[in-house]
């Protein structure tokens, strides 16, 4: 009996190597189960059914390049397409601005500095549906805080979420809003930029603002390379705000991309077509990826770390 058990136990590395690699791989598991059920598997099936007609009740059935056909001659893509453009390219590069300026005042050592950086960070963390009720009263027509200001100081009150020219500002004005997670970033990128490069650039006559071209913008282009990559694919990703606050309109002005995926799949409950413009979004954001790597990552600088 001992003799068969000992022949049906599981073999053990016998090295200490293997042993170490095989406890390695156990650790990374959850990942890699979690990697391939949740991400892989899904895209592949999205990938599958861009060729299929799903109403997710009924049996999939082929409809071949159907909606391919059905996209290309589909206005509201277009106009989701036109709606993130428009908020990627505004939101994206303000945002940047503003963080990393707000980042250079974060950067100071002053007195309760820590307060300050805690109080400009702690938009970042509120919930995104919090957010999104929170702005929906600030910029309410009748009584919202942003039109009593303006009526403070004599201008007419504005229909934020009414009016469609309006409706998009007022949602890159709360995207605006939660800037503390870019701004921490930046300030650690400040942080670890040595002091004396600054007091080299004194020395040789250099102000606050040539010490800011010439040494700090360089030194923490790897920080805002990094930032712009990851406000470009959040941005294309954004639906909280058009999907609470304006529910898409007013006149599709707020329908952004991932609320007409949303749209498609789970309210007109059309999967093929939903999977196809998911795949859509993920082959855009990839070649805006490519392109910034290409044409702007050719202007960050590196530094020479064994030289």
């Amino acid at each position: 009996m001992a003799v068969e058990a000992q022949r049906t136990r599981l073999p053990w590395p016998r090295t200490r190597r293997a042993r170490r690699a095989l406890t390695g791989y156990i650790f990374i598991s959850p990942f890699i189960l979690g990697f391939f059920l949740f991400f892989v598997g899904p895209a592949l099936v999205a990938a599958w059914l861009t060729m299929f007609d799903w109403n997710m009740i009924r049996p999939p059935y082929f409809i071949g390049l159907g909606n391919f056909k059905k996209m290309f001659a589909d206005d509201l893509f277009y106009q989701s397409l036109k709606v993130t453009a428009y908020f990627s390219l505004v939101s994206v590069p303000v945002g940047l601005v503003l963080s990393f300026f707000l980042a250079l005042l974060m950067n100071f050592k002053t007195r309760s500095i820590a307060v300050f950086r805690t109080i400009y960070y702690l938009p970042s963390i509120v919930p995104a549906v919090a957010n999104a009720v929170l702005w929906s009263f600030v910029l309410n027509t009748e009584f919202g805080l942003l039109n009593a200001l303006l009526d403070s100081i004599g201008l007419p009150k504005i229909a934020w979420l009414q009016e469609p020219e309006w409706a998009m500002p007022a949602i890159i004005l709360m995207s605006l809003w939660a800037l503390g997670a870019t701004m921490v970033i930046y300030l650690a990128g400040l942080q670890g930029i040595p002091q004396s490069l600054y007091e080299a650039a004194e020395i040789d006559g250099a102000g606050r603002w040539a010490s800011l071209i010439n040494v700090t913008i360089p030194l923490m282009s790897p920080v805002i390379f990094f930032n712009l990559i990851i406000g470009i694919i959040g941005s294309f990703q954004i639906f909280t705000a058009g999907f609470l606050i304006t529910g898409g309109g007013p006149q599709h002005a707020t329908l952004f991309y991932v609320l007409y995926i949303y749209r498609n799949g789970l309210q007109y409950f059309d999967m093929g077509y939903a999977s196809l413009l998911a795949w859509v979004l993920f082959f855009l954001i990839f070649a805006l990826t490519l392109l910034v790597f290409k044409y702007v990552g050719r202007y960050v600088y590196y530094e020479d770390v064994g030289s």
